[in-house]
């Protein structure tokens, strides 16, 4: 595609990496069939194709107007159009890019600045876990229009964790919301590694890896959460004393926003060889899979009913991890399958999406769920906490993370 950017934009790191990648772009509309939005709305400003040619004409000059960022508000970021483009066309960090220039030109409504300030501080904030357990407590009397986002309870075992000190050692991130909405996930992530003979350490200082500003606008916050992790992480990583194997992260959304930090930081003189570092070294938990199957094996003890799998987009299209979690579980013995048809596509949670397009969002939760239907599983699992929690609110049917369930499996419970 033929791109003359504009003089504010020439020269640019954003303009140089966005002329770079909408050259790659010979508009042949394959994306289109896969998007989410694009199949909902019908419209071609809400499939990628659009937003494309949108970005294209702002970066050139044209001015944006509310409605071009609405289009851009409109995308999940599933990355779903990375997987089918034939020319490699990188359309998340285009639209990232995108949305940082359209927003710096067209001011949102103040009812909008107020609620993005709110997720991007409160979501972050060390008082959302007491925050969340009021509202769990209190979750009756919370409006039905908050409820679908307080999950119940979580069971007396989510705080269970291993105290064993062992020779072989992972770092994990908690997340920022997971020790609130789902702690259970972490510990269980810690009881399947220890195991099989792998301690997890968490890196004091570590917090948010940074997707939640980056996706609400806040580029500049995205960056300092992104360096404060690598100052927490680089002792274990690369420090004088015993190191970690691998950073692991049981969040999918988080893994492809860590893995990403070589290229946020590309730029940043002080930081781009240790981000770099920072990304070889994370892994998904799924891909630990392989070679823990041998060792956790022969310690099952029970594997209980039927699972139906939803790959998250930030697993398969994100990182381009694709078929691993099914193919380990089936090794160890579970019947797990993804939904006959669609599994490729976006549950709707898209971490902040939920909230900030809830008619969107929850059309395609609905449209997941009925897709995960046919296969009559006793749970649906996941590998990410917003899929988890998305998915929840739309049935009484248990929604977990797949680490849980073989953690249940390894305690026979």
């Amino acid at each position: 595609m033929q791109t003359t950017l504009a003089p504010e934009f020439a020269g640019t790191p954003d303009g140089v990496e966005a002329e770079a990648i909408l050259r790659r772009c010979v508009h042949c509309g394959f994306c289109t069939a896969t998007c989410p939005t694009y199949q909902l709305l019908g419209d071609e400003l809400d499939g990628p194709r659009g937003r494309i040619y949108l970005i294209k004409q702002v970066l050139e000059g044209a001015e944006p107007t509310r409605e071009t960022q609405l289009h851009l508000d409109r995308c999940l970021t599933c990355r779903n159009c990375e997987t089918t483009c034939p020319s490699g066309v990188e359309y998340g960090h285009l639209v990232d890019i995108g949305r940082r220039v359209v927003d710096a030109k067209v001011e949102r409504p103040a009812s909008e600045r107020r609620v993005r300030w709110l997720l991007k501080e409160g979501l972050t904030s060390p008082l959302f876990k007491p925050a969340m357990k009021l509202g769990q407590a209190l979750r009756p009397l919370v409006p039905a229009a908050l409820k679908d986002k307080v999950p119940a309870k979580p069971p007396a075992t989510a705080h269970d964790w291993p105290t064993r000190q062992l020779n072989r050692k992972v770092a994990l991130l908690l997340g920022c919301v997971q020790p609130a909405m789902a702690p259970n996930i972490n510990s269980a992530t810690a009881r399947v590694l220890d195991a099989a003979g792998i301690q997890t350490v968490v890196a004091d200082g570590a917090g948010c890896c940074g997707a939640i500003r980056e996706h609400l606008g806040d580029h500049d916050g995205a960056l300092a959460d992104m360096r404060r992790n690598i100052d927490a992480w680089w002792p274990l990583v690369a420090g004088p004393g015993e190191r970690v194997e691998a950073l692991v992260m049981n969040a999918s959304g988080c893994g492809v926003t860590v893995k990403d930090y070589a290229h946020a930081l590309a730029h940043d003189p002080a930081y781009a060889d240790k981000a770099r570092r920072i990304s070889e070294v994370t892994k998904d938990l799924s891909e630990l899979l392989p070679d823990l199957v041998p060792v956790l094996k022969p310690r099952l003890k029970a594997k209980g009913g039927s699972l139906a799998y939803h790959p998250p987009c930030t697993l398969q299209h994100g990182q381009q991890l694709r078929g691993g979690v099914e193919v380990s579980m089936r090794e160890l013995g579970f019947r797990i399958a993804c939904a006959p048809s669609d599994s490729h596509l976006c549950c709707g949670s898209a971490g902040t999406y939920s909230v900030l397009q809830p008619v969107l969002s929850k059309q395609l939760r609905d449209r997941k769920l009925a897709a995960l239907a046919p296969l009559q599983a006793e749970q649906i699992v996941s590998a990410n906490v917003g899929c988890i929690q998305h998915l929840q609110s739309g049935t009484t049917q248990p929604v977990r993370h797949w680490v849980e369930v073989l953690d249940d499996a390894l305690r026979g419970v």
